[in-house]
């Protein structure tokens, strides 16, 4: 039996804007069933608190509006298998190399010019002094606790 090929983001979703099929269903975890936010919180900690970033590596934050749910799911899966973490809905997070980095935004820039929408993909290199400064509203989880813990001195 021959092997099937693995088509890219830009080839599934022109097959689905051709075609009206649904991609596999359960890639992606429905809303509900999200990390919460502490499981969040830990991953994006685990990135920005890892080992020293290289010089030709960055933390990047992507979100994206987009409308249609087809559309949506393929992208929230490509970035996903590119490595990012999913911190919401429709912002992910990773830490890359700029070359990596650039090739995500090459193919989130050519999926968007396959088709007629109002969609934004917004791309943002982050430094991780502000990712360690961000706050968080809407849960009883104090970020600064977890990314900056008081030191104790024993004696």
């Amino acid at each position: 039996m021959a092997k099937r090929q693995r088509r890219s983001l830009k080839e599934r979703l022109e097959h689905i804007t051709q075609a009206g099929i649904q991609p596999p269903p359960g890639r992606i975890p429905p809303d509900d069933q999200l990390p919460d936010l502490n499981e969040r919180v830990a991953q994006i900690l685990g990135i920005i608190q890892a080992a020293p970033i290289k010089a030709d590596a960055m933390v990047y934050l992507i979100m994206y509006d987009i409308t249609d749910n087809k559309v949506r799911r393929e992208i929230a899966n490509y970035l996903i298998t590119a490595g990012c973490t999913r911190i919401q809905k429709s912002v992910y997070l990773i830490k890359t190399a700029n070359a990596r980095f650039e090739e995500i935004h090459d193919t989130l820039r050519e999926v968007n010019e396959l088709y007629a929408n109002d969609d934004s993909i917004i791309l943002v290199p982050v430094n991780s002094s502000d990712v360690r400064g961000m706050k968080l509203i809407g849960q009883n989880v104090d970020i600064q606790l977890i990314t900056d813990p008081p030191n104790t001195l024993f004696f």
